[in-house]
């Protein structure tokens, strides 16, 4: 947090230095007070229906600033999840609130190792990362925001043999579709960087106009394994 001191995407620490408490094991932080919550709060109130694409084209947005932010000094979050998202009144203008990562207890710092690492909240973790010899990279974070994603529009977790899977109970955009295929790719390599998703046009061109024709999620062959409707597939694609 101090690396990135006042940057409007990552949550602050108040104080530089650390509290410790009576018991050895008691480490405060002092941070800045998210008043609206967390993002997952936020998902919980629409109960279990989609939010609306614009809000969650907002919310994505300032998701990707935050990592584009974190991997272009080499970190990588490793749990980014709705719980680690803070949300707070909002500086900015035509936006409801204000989103920043938050809770970077199993970060990758530059340089490390990350077969020294433990995978974050499985629901959110890439086929990749997990195992005895897990690959923790930027692609970890990508994928974990294509499931914060589909989440956001309605989605939950699946669980299948050692993973996890996420159902799409909505019809989506063209446009949103082709955002999580490229987050949700199986191989690392393919997925798009934090700063190629800045440029989607599902973050980049938010205005206010008739959405394009609703397309059901099952119509792509070649969708992601992640993305499922009612189905499960293994293999990357659905039959």
């Amino acid at each position: 947090m101090l690396c990135f001191h006042n940057h409007p995407r990552i949550v602050q620490a108040s104080s530089p230095v650390l509290h410790l408490g009576i018991q050895p094991e008691e480490c405060y932080i002092y941070m800045e007070f998210a008043s609206k919550g967390t993002l997952f709060n936020m998902i919980s109130q629409f109960r279990g229906k989609p939010m609306p694409e614009n809000i969650i084209k907002g919310a994505a947005l300032m998701i990707i600033q935050g990592l584009d932010a974190l991997h272009s000094h080499g970190y990588v979050h490793c749990d980014l999840k709705p719980a680690n998202v803070l949300v707070f009144p909002s500086t900015t203008f035509g936006e409801p609130w204000d989103l920043k990562l938050a809770d970077f207890g199993s970060s990758k710092e530059p340089s490390t190792d990350s077969r020294s690492l433990f995978p974050g909240t499985l629901q959110y973790m890439p086929p990749e990362s997990l195992g005895h010899d897990g690959v923790m990279g930027p692609a970890v974070d990508i994928w974990s925001l294509g499931c914060v994603v589909i989440q956001m529009f309605g989605g939950c977790p699946v669980m299948t043999r050692d993973c996890y899977m996420w159902g799409l109970p909505k019809l989506i955009s063209p446009v949103a579709n082709d955002f999580l295929m490229r987050c949700l790719a199986l191989q690392p390599s393919r997925r798009a960087t934090a700063a190629q998703l800045l440029s989607h046009p599902f973050v980049a061109e938010r205005v206010s106009v008739p959405l394009p024709e609703m397309i059901p999620c099952h119509s792509y062959l070649r969708f992601p394994s992640a993305i499922i409707d009612n189905v499960v597939e293994q293999g990357g694609m659905m039959l």
